[in-house]
């Protein structure tokens, strides 16, 4: 059986410098956009590390410290974990701590999506990507974004 997924987890919101933000789409829910996202692997593994990971699973981009850094907001939601998902965590887990980062990268990285995750993805001015999302807590934060950038 597989472990329950630990409800505290990382959003990265991947942007240019001219803010235009990738946005991904969830394989099984079309029309469900949505940026980086994913649960920690263990109750200790570090944020940036769960951040680094998810970046890379979900997209093939590398956060590798130098020219794509990640940023960790210090910025956390709490939210409500939709009933159609709670069956990954443990019975009884409803809500989730998620932390917010974000990363600038160049418009022209290559973007790999995982197949079992995502379907497809597409770059959008920062109000266009907010209002294409499906979570309000990832759109609030894209809104976010100007003030974060660097």
């Amino acid at each position: 059986m597989k472990p329950y997924k630990i409800p505290e987890s990382v959003l990265v919101v991947i942007h240019t410098a001219d803010l235009e933000v990738l946005l991904i789409e969830r394989a099984g829910n079309p029309g469900y956009w949505q940026s980086v996202t994913g649960s920690k692997d263990a109750l200790d593994e570090p944020l940036l590390t769960t951040a680094t990971r998810e970046l890379f699973e979900e997209t093939g981009i590398v956060a590798d410290g130098k020219d794509i850094v990640l940023r960790d907001w210090g910025l956390q939601n709490i939210y409500e974990i939709y009933p159609v998902w709670r069956h990954r965590y443990e019975p009884g887990v409803t809500h989730n701590l998620e932390h917010i980062f974000s990363v600038q990268v160049p418009r022209n990285v290559p973007v790999m999506l995982s197949p079992r995750e995502h379907t497809a993805h597409v770059w959008l001015p920062y109000l266009e990507a907010a209002d294409r999302c499906f979570s309000p807590s990832n759109a609030e934060a894209i809104l976010q974004l100007p003030q974060h950038a660097k």
